[in-house]
């Protein structure tokens, strides 16, 4: 399916400059949204996956229909202040400052085989601490699955030890 035909390019949002890649006709679209998740899920169960991590807010959007589909766990990715019990964070450099992620302590167990699902790879920063947060915690990362991908800004380079899915690039 070409799924680039269900996404709108938004000129200078959310600053000038920036061309964002908007998602939501895709997700508007109940057949295309559908194949989108099909094509994640195939690639989680092929890695093997036995729990699926998203980051906010639009890994959840991919990350918990492949989760149902597998009958296995999701666990959400959160920035600070977000999650109520105690968390496992990472703190990672943006473009213009940082951010911290964090997940709750004791949600990620030793030895389970984790796939991050996320809507777009760009410079690779969220999920590369995504990464950091799930090994800390003794879990496997069997591969990350992006809807995206914005090849000029080189984040699979950053992922480069990981197996890495996506479904649909931009140079």
């Amino acid at each position: 399916m070409d799924y680039k035909k269900y996404i709108a390019d938004v000129v200078d949002f959310p600053k000038e400059g920036i061309l964002f890649r908007d998602i939501t006709p895709l997700m508007a679209e109940g057949e295309v949204f559908k194949s989108a998740c099909d094509e994640i899920l195939a690639f989680a169960k092929k890695v093997g996956a036995n729990v699926i991590v998203g980051p906010e807010s639009r890994g959840f959007i991919f990350g918990c229909p492949v989760a149902y589909s597998m009958g296995i766990g999701f666990i959400p990715v959160r920035k600070p202040g977000k999650l109520p019990r105690e968390t496992v964070s990472m703190s990672y450099d943006l473009e213009y400052g940082s951010n911290e992620l964090h997940i709750h302590k004791g949600d990620i167990k030793k030895g389970q085989k984790v796939l991050i699902i996320d809507d777009l790879l760009a410079t690779g920063g969220t999920v590369n601490a995504t990464i950091q947060i799930v090994e800390s915690m003794g879990a496997e990362v069997v591969g990350c699955a992006f809807l995206i991908e914005l090849e000029d800004l080189k984040g699979r380079e950053l992922l480069k030890n990981y197996e890495v899915f996506s479904l649909m690039s931009y140079k």
